[in-house]
């Protein structure tokens, strides 16, 4: 009886007058270009390796690991970029910040037909990773600055899906465009891709200046009433604000647990999803020891995998919700799923029959299962969101961008040692290592969550105004 009394205030919650019509607003026009420009974002990452096997590794005479090199650029830009565009939300108004990186990696994007060498892939891959570094930690701020702690797992649960989504359907863009645009005017199928991602990602900037509303304390949205704009103010905690420019504030932020607790986390979590990210199962299938596939099965068969990860990322964020924020039950889920389907590879690698039809179906169905590890990125970045929520913007920004920068720092090498393209197709050292992070994150979830509660239950006697409840649990915003 009691699940079922928690289940029906989840599904038809008391809110405030005027709120739930707030929360439809903001769920519209937040959601809408967020999702929108994530989407653009992971499609461009992944038609990189769409492009790959769709012609551009013998066109450009790739050699050895070339392919994850340029990879590794991104990710290199990708953690330079992380700390400053998520301070820079702080002093630039979002509106006008995320839709000017999206207009200028569009441009890069578009370039990256016009290469002849791998080596100028990866300039380019650099300088879009420095751009691409303002929209995910930087939505999860703004997700937080809007979100109660009720409200907020789903919400990042539909943003990260759409990244998944945009992977999923770069697949297919990829096959329709190499059939019918391949050789169009002298140009390759791959290199219509690019051309095409690029000028599908203008008009959702032209959105984002015309319709993003900031944040609660600074937006000034035509469609938010004054009265909208109160309310969306008061459902945060109130928070003291403090200059990030200082020595003081990065002492504060280095000697903090929750900046440690979160960026281990999410480095040890982000070396889970590697597993998929670096899109293991289009490599096996390039390489198979037997058969070979065509161009479209190899753009399609993998868009399984962001499949299984759309659907485990929204139902484990909105589980978490609706357990009242027990994101770190997703840590040992993820620690069991690492190591079952890196196990069942391992011994389809050992089978007798190698190459059979048995083994094949094994390590493709331990590569969709696999997907559903990308479970962690939004409720790890909720959990976060949770944990800083009576924390400045500033101090809350910084731990985000902290998140992504440890996991893309490791990722910057990681991809190269354990699952180059080289060590196609069976990636046996990196079998092991996801054994190895899978263990460490179930372990590194239950230190963090008592940390996390710790953290609660001290502060517990000093909260008294209904703004601080349980029902109204939120993140502070600048």
């Amino acid at each position: 009886m009691g699940v079922v009394t928690k289940a029906r205030e989840y599904l038809n919650p008391h809110y405030q007058p005027g709120e739930r019509k707030l929360l439809q607003k903001i769920d519209f026009f937040i959601l809408t270009f967020c999702c929108m420009s994530y989407f653009m974002n992971y499609l461009d990452r992944s038609n990189l390796a769409n492009a790959y096997v769709s012609g551009m590794k013998e066109e450009l005479a790739f050699r050895g690991d070339q392919f994850n090199q340029i990879n590794t650029c991104f990710t290199v830009g990708y953690i330079v970029g992380q700390i400053p565009s998520n301070l820079s939300l702080q002093y630039v108004k979002p509106r006008i910040f995320f839709p000017s990186m999206m207009v200028i990696w569009a441009g890069l994007t578009m370039v990256t037909a016009s290469a002849h060498s791998p080596q100028a892939i990866m300039a380019i891959r650099f300088f879009l990773g420095l751009l691409e570094a303002s929209t995910f930690a930087g939505t999860h701020y703004i997700l937080g600055s809007w979100y109660t702690e009720r409200e907020l797992g789903k919400r990042s649960g539909i943003f990260t899906a759409s990244g998944l989504a945009g992977t999923m359907i770069g697949g297919f863009i990829q096959t329709g465009i190499h059939s019918s645009l391949d050789g169009a005017r002298g140009l390759s199928g791959w290199r219509w891709l690019f051309i095409i991602d690029g000028l599908i990602t203008f008009p959702v900037a032209l959105y984002g200046f015309l319709l993003f509303p900031d944040t609660p304390l600074s937006t000034r949205a035509f469609y938010l009433t004054e009265s909208e704009r109160a309310l969306a103010a008061s459902r945060m905690p109130q928070v003291q604000h403090s200059s990030p420019m200082s020595l003081a504030f990065c002492k504060r932020v280095l000697l903090s647990w929750q900046w440690w607790g979160f960026v281990i986390l999410w480095t040890i979590a982000g070396e889970t999803e590697s597993f998929s990210s670096n899109s293991l199962l289009a490599l096996y299938m390039k390489s198979h020891p037997s058969h070979k596939y065509a161009v479209s099965q190899l753009n399609n068969y993998p868009t399984g995998v962001p499949a299984v990860g759309i659907v485990s990322t929204i139902l484990w964020a909105t589980l978490t919700d609706f357990l009242g924020g027990k994101r770190y039950l997703v840590g040992y889920f993820i620690g069991i799923t690492g190591v079952a389907t890196a196990a069942m590879i391992l011994g389809a690698q050992h089978h007798d029959f190698l190459s059979g039809p048995s083994t094949t179906a094994v390590v493709f169905g331990a590569y969709y299962w696999a997907g559903s590890v990308y479970a962690c990125q939004a409720t790890f970045f909720a959990w976060a969101n949770d944990a800083l929520r009576y924390h400045d913007g500033a101090f809350r920004a910084v731990v985000l961008a902290g998140m992504n920068m440890g996991s893309n720092t490791v990722n910057a090498w990681w991809s190269i040692v354990f699952y180059g393209a080289s060590m196609a197709p069976w990636f046996t050292r990196g079998m092991w290592a996801m054994i190895a992070v899978s263990i460490a994150l179930a372990f590194w979830s239950a230190v963090l969550s008592y940390l996390t509660a710790r953290d609660e239950k001290s502060r517990l006697p000093l909260e008294g105004t209904p703004a601080s409840s349980s029902h109204d649990k939120g993140c502070g915003q600048v």
